[in-house]
């Protein structure tokens, strides 16, 4: 069972400055409740309890966003207001937090070894909050999980199907459905952002991964790219190699709230729900 994930929370957010100038992107709200809730929140529902969270020095408030605040307890304690923080209480009060920092900008690979610290030779998740997955029965990285039980020797990542002048904004797995499960891939290469014409395919990867320790030895052995990034993409390329990479085409929605259109549609959607 997979118990630990890993959020890798420490960019700067340039999209939606000013306001990430001072806050956060991960607590940018989703109509009351900050993105990094919704994600923290899926894991929990998936039955993991040990979240690494790997920040900078300048978001330390996230830090701070789970911790108990005494004052602010003992306020809503005497107005009759405890349900106001009931969820996030909940969740700082069974669950463990790690904070390692992420103190240069060395992509997503960089990020996810930046939270190693956390992992003992077991597979865990790594949810970017970015993506906001909602589903109404099953979330997108419990549907993951129960996959990487059948599979616990596969890193597993999930795909959707994207439109063709939006793939080059992507990693791109190639591989061939399982016999079994059409939704399944066996990965036998991925591309990190393909011009259209050079993409093998349409499945285009989101945040939301389940990794096997392999990953980490992978990530050593990648060399940063053209920006000076490790991207994880290419780290699992090692793995695929092996026959060592599933892609799941998860059930859902998926909404890229890393751009303010995005953002503007997820609470648009959720005021509908």
């Amino acid at each position: 069972m997979v118990t630990k994930c890993i959020f890798p929370v420490a960019g700067l957010g340039t999209r939606f400055l000013p306001v990430t100038k001072s806050v956060p992107k991960e607590l940018l709200p989703i109509l009351n409740k900050p993105l990094i809730q919704y994600a923290i929140e899926e894991a929990f529902n998936a039955n993991i309890n040990s979240f690494s969270l790997v920040i900078s020095k300048k978001k330390e408030s996230i830090k701070h966003y789970f911790e108990e605040d005494l004052e602010l307890k003992k306020h809503l304690e005497k107005n009759s207001k405890n349900s106001l923080l009931l969820e996030v209480n909940k969740i700082i009060d069974k669950c463990s937090f790690s904070y390692p920092y992420q103190d240069q900008m060395l992509g997503l690979g960089h990020a996810i070894y930046c939270g190693m610290e956390l992992i003992d030779n077991e597979a865990f998740a790594v949810i970017l909050p970015d993506d906001f997955c909602f589903n109404s029965e099953e979330s997108v990285i419990k549907q993951m999980s129960d996959l990487h039980e059948k599979y616990p020797d596969k890193s597993i990542i999930a795909v959707e199907e994207i439109h063709s002048d939006e793939i080059s904004n992507y990693g791109v797995i190639s591989g061939s459905s399982l016999p079994n499960n059409e939704d399944v891939f066996l990965v036998d290469d991925l591309i990190e952002k393909p011009l259209p014409e050079e993409a093998p395919s349409k499945l285009a990867i989101i945040g939301r991964y389940i990794f096997t320790p392999e990953i980490f030895l992978a990530i050593e052995k990648t060399q940063p790219d053209k920006n000076g990034e490790i991207q994880v993409t290419n780290a699992l390329r090692k793995l695929a190699r092996k026959q060592k990479v599933l892609a799941y085409k998860f059930k859902g929605r998926r909404i890229d709230c890393g751009k303010v259109d995005g953002y503007v549609e997820a609470n648009k959607f959720m005021l509908g729900n």
